[in-house]
């Protein structure tokens, strides 16, 4: 058990050294802002604050994690060896030149999404609002690096404190939001997309949606067999979100209670957990969430535990809170659509601090880092995919970190144009965790 002084134990305080020291390096940690408890405890233990207690490993801090409510912050990301932080310090006993402690806690937490902002034209919070896409960190998981050097000092100062390493791994995640391109569809959407291919002289896709709905060929969007193969050959803790949205100009999936769709969605659920893809009309509305949530449970026949958000869309704080209502465990909408990276800083799960209440809540957060739902114009061939993930793996493997990335099962169908995002899938799935 590692020790900590503090002027004042706060949410805050708690909050961000139980995710640091436990979740990321995993030792105990405890708190104590009685001087005397200090000076008697016998074991490791350091100071945070404005300034040292006497001469015992010391970390000097700034003003937010003592704070309540939101403040403009005047922040400037300075680099710091091999990485980038902010909240520099300045006293010289310091064992850390920046507030890492204060930094984690702003990246996790979203602070900058509470802030005003400039939405993109889906309401949502862009990348390039971000401190980090604009300080040139976006693609580092610099909350779990930071916790890294954190580590290095504590080793040097207490020989004997133990860590219980944790271990790189990967979990492949699959949206859907169109389980079919022409099965169910009905016939005037059916008729619709006839006219519009023959129109558009597609007479191969034509051809292929007349024996799809005669039922002479497996339809396209139906690429599920394969992730259902891939999970019986190494089994992991992946997850496939289904959208059952009503719909609308957003949402485009069949309804959810054509039986063939309930089928699949049973079929997967026997192999891989499923979780819901909430609609874009449900992620700020209660009503229609447990409208959505009722509809996967009665498929399932079991309480909904996942979640994801369509299109990355999160409303801070509106959309979790309603996930906490309707006792959601986890959420995996923590990225952006148009950028890779880390939109929280971190490759390790966390829980959602609710920073208008000042709680930590019990809905932990998955950031995913790598992410293609059939829009990502800058990767066009499989060198380049590779490439990419293989440069996120090396970072996470570096801090022992979850690796997620989020595909579409639509970039696996014949109907994508880039044939190469099965082997891909096959990539991911076959890498060894450690």
């Amino acid at each position: 058990m590692l020790l900590i002084h503090v002027q004042q134990i706060t949410p805050r305080v708690s909050y961000t050294f139980k995710h640091i020291c436990k979740r990321i390096l995993g030792f105990e940690v405890d708190l104590t802002s009685k001087i005397e408890t200090f000076i008697a405890h016998e074991g490791p233990k350091f100071s945070y604050g404005k300034q040292p207690l006497g001469k015992e490993l010391y970390f000097q801090s700034v003003d937010l994690l003592f704070e309540h409510g939101l403040s403009d912050h005047d922040i400037r990301v300075s680099d710091w060896e091999e990485t980038k932080c902010f909240f520099e310090v300045k006293h010289e006993n310091s064992a850390l030149p920046y507030d890492i402690f204060a930094a984690t806690f702003y990246l996790l937490t979203r602070y900058e999404e509470y802030l005003p902002h400039v939405k993109d034209s889906m309401g949502r919070f862009p990348a390039s609002e971000s401190l980090a896409f604009n300080n040139g960190f976006l693609q580092d998981p610099v909350v779990d690096i930071w916790a890294f050097k954190f580590k290095e000092v504590l080793i040097q100062k207490f020989k004997d404190l133990e860590f219980k390493e944790r271990k790189f791994a990967i979990r492949p995640i699959i949206s859907v939001s169109e389980t079919f391109a022409y099965r169910n569809k009905g016939f005037l959407r059916s008729l619709g997309g006839g006219i519009r291919d023959l129109w558009g002289l597609k007479i191969e896709e034509l051809t292929d949606r007349v024996k799809v709905v005669l039922g002479i060929k497996k339809d396209p969007y139906d690429t599920f067999d394969l992730v259902v193969d891939l999970q019986r050959r190494k089994r992991r803790k992946s997850k496939v979100f289904f959208g059952l949205g009503d719909y609308s100009n957003y949402e485009k999936n069949v309804g959810h209670s054509i039986p063939q769709h309930r089928i699949i969605i049973k079929h997967i659920s026997d192999y891989i957990e499923v979780g819901l893809k909430v609609s874009y009309e449900a992620i700020g509305d209660l009503l229609t969430l447990n409208k959505e949530k009722q509809r996967i449970e009665s498929i399932l026949n079991r309480r909904l535990k996942y979640t994801m958000c369509s299109f990355f869309k999160i409303k801070l704080p509106e959309a979790y809170r309603n996930f906490i209502e309707l006792e959601v465990e986890e959420d995996y909408s923590m990225g952006y659509s148009r950028f890779s990276g880390f939109r929280a800083g971190t490759c390790t799960p966390f829980m959602f601090y609710d920073l208008d209440y000042e709680v930590q809540t019990p809905l932990k957060i998955f950031s995913f880092c790598f992410a293609n739902l059939g829009k990502r114009e800058d990767i066009d061939n499989e060198a380049l995919a590779r490439k990419e993930i293989v440069d996120y793996i090396e970072k996470i493997k570096k801090v022992n970190g979850l690796f997620i990335p989020v595909l579409s099962n639509v970039l696996f169908s014949e109907l994508y144009g880039q044939t190469f995002w099965k082997s891909i899938l096959e990539f991911i799935w076959n890498i060894e965790d450690e």
